[in-house]
């Protein structure tokens, strides 16, 4: 009788072990799927500026249309990314896939701005120098949110990993989760957006 107590206060306390395990890691996903909706929020943002920046430029960039045509392309595709992120931030692929189209965005919008300087009436357009100033606005916020994320990311991630947590985590389908990082050095810069 004796052992039989033992034996079910052991598997007690395996089932508390166990939930608190599987609490504490739904807590972190959360986390991290919240610190992603600040990301989504600001990348929303930055696509609806895109289009209001292109549309500015449009009669001073006559001649530039490539340009122009690449920006609301790889707008387009970063924006088509980032839906499918949203529906699932611990999805690895769809995170690199945002990633990728985020880098295409960030080469174009550098290409956009350095073709817009030697465009001086453009660079004094006050509907121009807006849009640049909420768009660098915006790129500040993406920074911020995407630190906050990152630190989300990392906590859950190192939490699943621990042991003995690693034991429970993959039985309870917590996968790791990606971390929203920018691989090329080159473009680990911001945006810079100077008029």
């Amino acid at each position: 009788m004796i052992t039989l107590a033992v034996i079910l206060v052991i598997l007690l306390g395996l089932v508390i072990y166990a939930v608190s395990v599987y609490n504490g890691l739904v807590t972190l996903r959360n986390r991290f799927k919240n610190a992603f909706a600040q990301i989504d929020v600001q990348l929303k943002r930055r696509y609806d500026l895109i289009p209001n920046l292109v549309e500015t430029a449009k009669g001073y960039l006559k001649h530039e249309r490539e340009t122009l045509e690449a920006v609301i392309q790889a707008r387009n595709s970063a924006a088509q990314a980032e839906k499918e992120v949203a529906g699932d931030p611990g999805d690895p692929t769809a995170m690199k896939k945002l990633l990728g189209a985020e880098s295409a965005l960030t080469g174009a919008m550098g290409r956009f701005f350095a073709l817009s300087e030697s465009y001086p009436d453009l660079k004094a357009n006050q509907n121009m120098m807006q849009l640049t100033e909420e768009l660098s606005s915006t790129e500040n916020k993406i920074a911020f949110a995407r630190q906050a994320y990152n630190d989300a990311v990392m906590t859950y991630n190192t939490r699943r990993e621990k042991m003995p947590t690693a034991i429970f985590a993959g039985a309870m389908g917590f996968q790791p989760a990606e971390l929203f990082e920018i691989s090329d050095p080159g473009e680990r810069e911001t945006v810079k957006v100077e008029f």
